[in-house]
């Protein structure tokens, strides 16, 4: 199980990996009890260091505890999940250009070619579900190979492949009648990538 991140027992690089597991986990499919059991029971300081998260994190908390576990599957399945259109699309081509599986889709496998990756076949989902992309910034930043995991690479494929629509799906839940924990979820996610930007601008 993903561990819950901490912010006073982890530094900063290994925090914002710890997050970028924990929303792959929370996006990627219905959220296992136990999941949802950890995160009722997280402390409610900012994951990563600084007051701006501080108050998205502690409404994910409080969600989490209002929250059946079940009831937060149920809402999955209810948003993201069921046989042909989804209520919300995780896939990044359907807000870069309305369509599945286009060019969006063909630049990012040949980017994640570049850095060494390839998606797993037992996978069923294409790379561009906002899942994948998480687990690839997760890896950009713990992984063990300089020449990969580094800061540049980072802000190369969080602004490339991340930064131009996830305020798109924040927006889709935010608006979403169903959406109730995903809601709350979409303005931790929300919050984080606006740090998460600000800080790779600071780079340049």
């Amino acid at each position: 199980m993903q561990s819950i991140p901490v912010s006073c027992a982890l530094d900063e690089e290994t925090a914002r990996a710890e997050v970028y597991g924990l929303l792959a986990q929370l996006f990627y499919g219905p959220p296992p009890a136990e999941l949802v059991d950890a995160l009722r029971v997280a402390v409610t300081e900012a994951p990563v260091a600084g007051g701006f998260l501080e108050e998205p994190w502690r409404e994910v908390v409080g969600a989490a505890r209002a929250t059946a576990p079940e009831a937060v599957a149920e809402e999955y399945n209810a948003l993201f999940g069921g046989v042909g259109k989804p209520e919300v699309y995780l896939f990044a081509s359907h807000y870069l250009s309305g369509f599945l599986n286009d060019k969006a889709l063909a630049r990012l496998r040949s980017d994640l070619a570049a850095l060494g990756l390839a998606r797993d076949e037992a996978m069923p989902e294409t790379e561009d579900h906002i899942a994948y992309l998480y687990e690839v910034m997760r890896y950009l930043i713990a992984g063990d190979a300089a020449a990969v995991s580094n800061l540049t690479r980072q802000r190369e494929f969080f602004a490339t492949h991340l930064q131009p629509w996830v305020n798109d799906l924040c927006d889709a839940l935010d608006a979403h009648p169903k959406a109730s924990f995903y809601r709350t979820l979409s303005g931790f996610t929300r919050a984080f990538a606006s740090v998460e930007a600000q800080a790779f601008d600071m780079l340049e």
